[in-house]
């Protein structure tokens, strides 16, 4: 497939239709600038402007991404945050209780105090930051695997 840049697409097809940034800018409704920074990759426009811009330019969002590999990993990433967000009780959670009862049970039996606010401490921990764990852990990984 040819890959070409979201921005490389917008700037190809304005040229195409013979409109200049400010015609376009004023179609879309944004200022001049947000045109220049879209059409040199600076940043990406919003949906509902890719949707007016497809309309302009004969074409659709879904042409825009598939051309653009990098729009399409930005896409995937969000994604992929949101769905992790959207989860309430996740592994962590009940790892962290788990070891939070744990630590109730055994102190329980043995008669310390102690193992009980260290237990509990560190179930609160595990449950507040698991997901920033998983992440650094992932982080690591991928750091590994692209060094060697």
């Amino acid at each position: 497939m040819n890959e070409l840049r979201l921005g490389n697409q917008l700037e190809k097809l304005r040229g195409e239709q013979k409109i200049s940034q400010e015609e376009a800018a004023k179609q879309v409704g944004v200022s001049v600038q947000n045109i220049h920074k879209w059409e040199s990759n600076q940043s990406y426009p919003e949906f509902e402007h890719l949707l007016k811009l497809g309309d302009i330019y004969g074409t659709t969002i879904d042409e825009f991404i598939k051309k653009d590999a990098a729009l399409q990993n930005k896409i995937n990433i969000s994604e992929e945050e949101k769905e992790d967000d959207d989860e309430l009780l996740h592994p962590g959670f009940y790892i962290g209780i788990g070891i939070m009862f744990l630590g109730t049970f055994l102190s329980l039996i043995i008669g310390n105090l102690t193992i009980t606010m260290v237990t509990n401490i560190a179930g609160m921990l595990i449950i507040c930051f698991y997901k920033e764990i998983l992440k650094l852990l992932k982080d690591i990984k991928k750091d590994f695997y692209e060094q060697g």
